[in-house]
């Protein structure tokens, strides 16, 4: 059974009282307000909320593709200052470009900074490998499915063996038995190599069955309205999803969404 990342640890991401405001035709626009959130190293945490309540845009402040309006991001102990360090990205859509192959994308995270060496083109054969997508490294990405294609993306963020992993949602244009088969997959990467990672999503239960911690966003502007510990054993398998504790915690998200009127019950 895996450890959970340890309650004593120090932050590895950062935020203090983050705000995030976009201008407008219309005048300033809240995204995010008093953001307070702290993910140790090691630790997999979620971010649920309904659309419009600035999920996606909390990643990209971490990312830093975006900066803040208000408030500290810190990540390894140091402020953001741009894109930090041994950092991996998925996105809802894969970005995988048509005219490279397979492999050739994959190996894009090495070749922005230089030219990819023998063993990190294995590693990266290997991964693809992993993702059931062994025999087809020279295929091009218009020859894959949905679900390979966000495969292949996971496996390039991977490549260059971050020490921060964000995903943004990425499994939500996916049918449900790709999903769960990502589902698996991606809880068994993370116990084995223990990034620290982000991850968004509009799923509860996708929520529970992959993290240590779930975070509960409310209606824009986007506010942490509650912070809920995950304790199920790990390895984690689908079946958890059957037990009474797994329901449990759903429930306990979804009544708190429905007391703020965000959901129905």
């Amino acid at each position: 059974m895996t450890a959970p990342a340890s309650t004593d640890a120090a932050a590895y991401v950062a935020l203090g009282r983050v705000g995030k405001t976009y201008a407008s035709p219309r005048g300033p626009v809240a995204a995010l307000v008093d953001i307070n959130l702290d993910i140790r190293p090691q630790e997999f945490v979620s971010v649920v909320g309904p659309s419009g309540c600035g999920k996606s845009t909390l990643l990209k402040l971490v990312a830093g593709l975006e900066g803040t309006t208000s408030g500290t991001i810190d990540i390894g102990g140091k402020p953001l200052d741009g894109t930090p360090d041994r950092l991996g990205v998925v996105f809802q859509r894969d970005v995988l470009l048509d005219w490279r192959t397979i492999l050739d994308n994959v190996l894009l995270s090495i070749e922005f900074t230089r030219k990819p060496t023998a063993d990190e083109r294995a590693r990266a054969v290997a991964l693809l490998n992993r993702f059931g997508l062994g025999g087809f490294e020279h295929r091009f990405p218009w020859e894959l499915s949905g679900g390979m294609r966000q495969r292949a993306s996971i496996c390039r963020a991977l490549l260059a063996d971050p020490d921060l992993l964000l995903m943004d949602e990425p499994f939500g244009a996916l049918d449900a038995m790709t999903r769960d088969d990502l589902n698996i997959e991606l809880a068994q990467i993370w116990q084995d190599t223990r990034k620290t990672l982000l991850f968004i999503t509009h799923s509860i239960a996708e929520a529970v069955f992959l993290s240590d911690r779930v975070v509960m966003m409310s209606k824009a502007p986007g506010m942490v309205v509650d912070v809920i510990t995950i304790d199920l054993p790990r390895p984690r398998l689908l079946a958890v999803r059957d037990t009474p504790e797994f329901a449990a915690y759903v429930h306990r998200i979804r009544h708190h969404f429905a007391e703020l009127g965000i959901v129905k019950e």
